[in-house]
C-alpha cells in the first residue's frame, strides 16, 4: 500500500474548516471596526460579538449573557477555578474536588492553590479512567469550595457522568465547574440539565482557531475580574476582542453540534475497527473504558515500546498521531494520565493515541491497521526490554499482567 498522509490527532488540534474561516474573513478585512466604538463599523462589531454569544448559548441551553469569551481553554480552567477559590476561601471554605487525571490547566492550578493554604482532594479513577458520583458525594465536606471534573480525558477519551456528579454538587450546595474541552461537538451538552455551573472549552479544538475559547458561567455565580481596564465581558475581562476567532468559535460551536449523533455513528465503527485490530499486535492493551469513551479516541499501549519513538515511525509513514497531551509532549515522563490508571513506568511509556475525526476513511483506518504492527516489529526487534520479555516471561509477570499474552 503506498504512503498517505492521515491526520489522527485532533485531540491536539483541528483545522479551521471553510465555513468557519469564511465567517471569520469579513471581520479580518472589512468589518475591522472596535467593538467599543460608537460609529457604525464598531457597533457592527459588537453585534458580531452579541450574535455570536447568542448563538453558542442555544447550543449549550443557557443565556447569552452566561458566555464569556476567552484566549482557550486553559484560561477558562483558571479563571473558573481561582476566582472561586478567592471568592468562597475568603469565607473559610478552602477545599477543592477534582481527580487524578485531570488536563493540567487543572492540576497545576489546584497545586497553586495549594501553595496558598488550599487542600484539594484528588479523585482516584481507577483502571478504566472513570469517576463515579458517589466518590464526589463522600469527598464533599463543609468547607468544599468547588468540585472540578473534565467532561473527557484528553488522552483515553474517556466520559464522566457529568449530569450526576453535577446533580450531587447541587444537591450539596457546591459549585461544579467542568472542562469540557473535548467533549464539545462530540458527546451532546445541555448545562441546565446536566447541572453545570461553570464549563470550558477551547476553539481550536473544534475546527475554530487557536486563542479562542469560553467559559460559561451560569447565572448567580459570582465571577471575579479576570483581566482590569475597560469594560469588555461585562468588565470581566477587559482588552479589546477578538471579533473574527470569537465569531469563527460561534460557527465552529453551530457545526459541531448540529450532527452529534451522527458524527458518533459514523466515526464509532471506526475507531473500534482500530482498536480491535491494533489489539491483536501481542503484549498490548486499550488503556481507558472501551464503552464510555469518545467515538474517536484510540489510546492503546505496547510493551516493549517507547511511545517516542512510535510517533517518529507513523510520521515518516505519514500518520500524525500522539503519544499524550499535546501540552506536555516535550515531556519524557509518562503520561500522568495513564500512571492514573495504575499503569507501570514502562507500559505508560509505550502509549499511542489516535484521535480520528470525521474526516477518516475506511482506507485510512486500514493504512493505520497496516502500518502499526510493521512499526512495533521493529521498535521491538531493537528494544532491550522486550528481549527481556520474551526471554525471561515468568520474571516480566509485574508487568505482562496489564497487557495481552505474549505469543509463544
Amino acid at each position: 500500500m503506498e504512503k498517505r498522509f492521515i491526520y489522527a490527532d485532533n485531540a491536539a488540534t483541528t483545522n479551521i474548516t471553510k465555513n468557519v474561516l469564511d465567517a471569520m474573513m469579513p471581520y479580518l478585512t472589512e468589518h475591522y471596526g472596535n467593538p467599543s466604538s460608537i460609529y457604525k463599523m464598531g457597533r457592527d462589531a459588537q453585534k458580531a460579538i452579541e450574535d455570536a454569544r447568542a448563538q453558542i448559548a442555544e447550543c449549550f441551553g443557557c443565556q447569552a449573557k452566561e458566555i464569556y469569551f476567552t484566549s482557550g481553554g486553559s484560561e477558562a480552567d483558571n479563571w473558573a477555578i481561582k476566582s472561586t477559590a478567592l471568592r468562597l476561601g475568603a469565607k473559610g471554605k478552602k477545599h477543592i474536588i477534582t481527580t487524578e487525571f485531570e488536563h493540567h490547566a487543572v492540576l497545576h492550578t489546584c497545586a497553586d492553590l495549594e501553595k496558598q493554604g488550599f487542600e484539594v482532594t484528588y479523585l482516584p479513577v481507577g483502571e478504566k479512567g472513570l469517576v463515579t458520583a458517589e466518590q464526589v458525594e463522600k469527598a464533599i465536606r463543609e468547607d468544599t469550595a468547588l468540585v472540578t471534573i473534565m467532561y473527557a480525558n484528553n488522552e483515553i477519551g474517556t466520559i464522566q457522568p457529568i449530569k450526576e456528579i453535577g446533580a450531587v454538587c447541587r444537591e450539596k450546595k457546591v459549585l461544579f465547574h467542568t472542562d469540557a474541552v473535548q467533549a464539545v461537538g462530540n458527546v451532546p451538552i445541555n448545562v441546565k440539565e446536566q447541572n453545570i455551573d461553570m464549563m470550558s472549552l477551547s476553539g481550536h479544538k473544534l475546527h475554530a482557531q487557536k486563542g479562542i475559547g469560553l467559559l460559561y458561567v451560569k447565572t448567580g455565580v459570582a465571577l471575579n475580574n479576570l483581566i482590569h481596564g475597560g469594560a469588555q465581558e461585562r468588565s470581566r475581562r477587559a482588552g479589546t476582542e477578538n471579533v473574527a476567532a470569537i465569531v469563527g468559535l460561534a460557527e465552529a460551536v453551530k457545526t459541531a453540534c448540529a450532527d452529534i449523533e451522527g458524527k458518533i455513528a459514523r466515526i464509532t465503527p471506526k475507531r473500534d475497527r482500530l482498536i480491535d485490530e491494533i489489539l491483536k499486535i501481542e503484549c498490548t492493551r486499550l488503556n481507558g473504558d472501551r464503552e464510555s469513551r469518545l467515538a474517536g479516541n484510540v489510546n492503546i499501549s505496547f510493551l516493549g515500546i517507547e511511545g517516542e519513538s512510535l510517533l517518529l515511525l507513523l510520521d515518516m509513514n505519514g500518520i500524525c498521531a500522539s503519544s499524550g497531551s499535546a501540552c506536555t509532549s516535550g515531556s519524557l515522563d509518562p503520561s500522568h494520565v495513564l500512571l492514573s490508571l495504575g499503569l507501570p513506568h514502562e507500559i505508560a511509556h509505550g502509549s499511542m493515541r489516535l484521535s480520528i475525526s470525521d474526516d477518516i476513511t475506511d482506507e485510512d483506518v486500514d493504512y493505520i491497521i497496516e502500518v502499526i504492527p510493521k512499526i512495533v516489529e521493529r521498535i521491538r526487534s531493537m528494544s532491550p526490554l522486550w528481549e527481556d520479555v520474551v526471554e525471561r516471561q515468568p520474571e516480566m509477570e509485574k508487568l505482562m499482567k496489564f497487557v495481552s499474552p505474549l505469543k509463544v
